[in-house]
């Protein structure tokens, strides 16, 4: 009983990112040492185990007190991965850059064939097909990662394939509302392909499922520094040339932005992978910055809708707006999720969480009005049919959301069910993507 209650306290102390395994192995000894001799004085082993846990002190405090004692570890660990071997390293940024490489270097192939960045319908071409350029590379590196097997591999390559069929040979009119559809939808459908890549063979776990967003939300920040990086690498570049009388604008725009922007998703995702336990200590400061920021907005728009008594406009911009918004509060709260210590009691962050959840839901239910009204009077067109769908789904999913969080809030469920919802709920994304790319395409016409 002492050992199973040891291992359940040694799990939840290794979630407190600031302690480092070793420190945990210090801890472990420590309290080892408490229990015995408490034990010794009379107390029995449960008696015993609960003192000697409160004498080591509060785990936030004690985290805080190795923050600030090792916060050298952090730099450290930008450089050398703990836990791996510098061979291993190694061969990880090998396998992590030559794939990098090898995006940027097809990105540029269509040139082979005169299909360049100029003139407009070349422009569609790569705009429809960015996500081929990008996203097989990182699930290769993902699935080279988890050492995926030939089946698995072969699915994967048949998705990217199946859909690069799909967005090149559809007779799509140029620049229609259903290619323009298509091109928004592919890349959560490919992303979410490649997320299949991450979990491997055990992507029925919710505790998987949870792991890959919580990549994708490290992905993203990853993302946005390297290009915050590479910003200021173009610009230098650039202002350096000039002063030497050259213009450094062509290279700049044909080969370092499009090479650059592609090879930083492969590099972003292996840094992920490498440095998580590092990056992760952004998640909740993240979270609690940008909650109460987007719980104000929506706040505010709602409040704006009722005081002027006016509806929405739902051209095609403002639906892919509102989607965009309810999206980002979703990826927002899943982030959150991903972040939060799963037997926490709740306190005022939930409740700004729930708050949230809830005006979101309160913005779609708007956003959905608007759409049946507009569909009931002008009827159907491609981009009414997609609103009203993601919406529909965003509505589900924010509903179970509200209604879990607030059965967690009242202590009638775990935070558990709520994690296991969203997680479950991510297919959906996935299947509705699908259907937008592959059914709308036909059943409009492909106008």
């Amino acid at each position: 009983m002492l050992e199973e209650r040891i291992v359940e306290w040694r799990a939840f102390v290794s979630r407190r990112q600031a302690i480092h395994a070793a420190d945990v192995d210090e801890l472990e000894d420590h309290l080892r040492t408490q229990v015995a001799d408490l034990q010794a004085s009379g107390l029995d082993e449960e008696e015993a185990f609960l003192i000697a846990v409160k004498r080591i002190g509060d785990l936030d405090t004690l985290s805080q007190e190795y923050a600030r004692e090792y916060s050298e570890r952090l730099w450290k660990r930008l450089v050398v991965t703990p836990g791996t071997s510098r061979s291993e390293w190694n061969r990880e940024a090998t396998v992590a850059v030559g794939l990098a490489v090898a995006a940027g270097v097809s990105i540029k192939t269509p040139e082979l064939f005169g299909i360049s960045w100029d003139g407009e319908m070349d422009t569609i071409f790569y705009v429809r097909n960015l996500s081929f350029f990008v996203l097989p590379f990182l699930a290769a590196f993902l699935a080279w990662k988890r050492a995926l097997g030939m089946g698995w591999i072969a699915g994967l390559a048949g998705s990217f394939l199946a859909a690069a069929l799909v967005m090149n040979l559809m007779p799509f009119v140029h620049q229609g509302d259903t290619q323009i559809l298509a091109i928004l939808h592919l890349p959560m459908a490919l992303w979410l392909v490649a997320g299949l890549a991450y979990v491997g063979g055990r992507w029925r776990e919710s505790r998987q499922r949870m792991n890959f967003v919580r990549f994708s939300g490290e992905w993203f920040i990853y993302y946005v520094l390297i290009a915050l990086g590479g910003g200021v690498l173009m610009g230098i570049t650039m202002l350096l040339f000039e002063a030497a009388g050259m213009d450094a604008e062509p290279l700049v725009t044909l080969w370092i932005l499009p090479c650059g922007a592609v090879g930083a998703v492969i590099i972003a995702g292996w840094l992920v992978e490498a440095k998580q336990s590092v990056i992760e200590n952004m998640a909740p400061v993240l979270t609690m910055i940008f909650t109460p920021l987007f719980t104000l907005l929506l706040l505010a728009f709602l409040g704006t809708v009722a005081w002027t008594g006016s509806g929405i406009n739902i051209e095609r911009e403002v639906l892919i707006a509102f989607d965009l918004l309810l999206l980002v509060v979703v990826g927002l709260h899943l982030y959150s999720i991903s972040a939060r210590d799963p037997n926490a009691e709740p306190g005022l962050f939930d409740k700004l969480q729930f708050l949230l959840v809830v005006c979101a839901l309160l913005v779609d239910a708007i956003a959905l009005w608007a759409i049946l009204a507009r569909i009931t009077e002008f009827g159907f067109t491609p981009n009414r049919v997609a609103a009203l769908g993601e919406n529909l789904i965003l509505l589900v999913n924010l509903g179970g959301a509200a209604l879990l969080y607030g059965h967690f809030l009242r202590g009638r469920r775990g935070f558990g069910s709520m994690e296991r919802w969203q997680t479950s709920f991510l297919p959906a994304y996935l299947v509705w993507a699908v259907v937008v790319v592959v059914v709308f395409p036909v059943m409009f016409g492909f106008r």
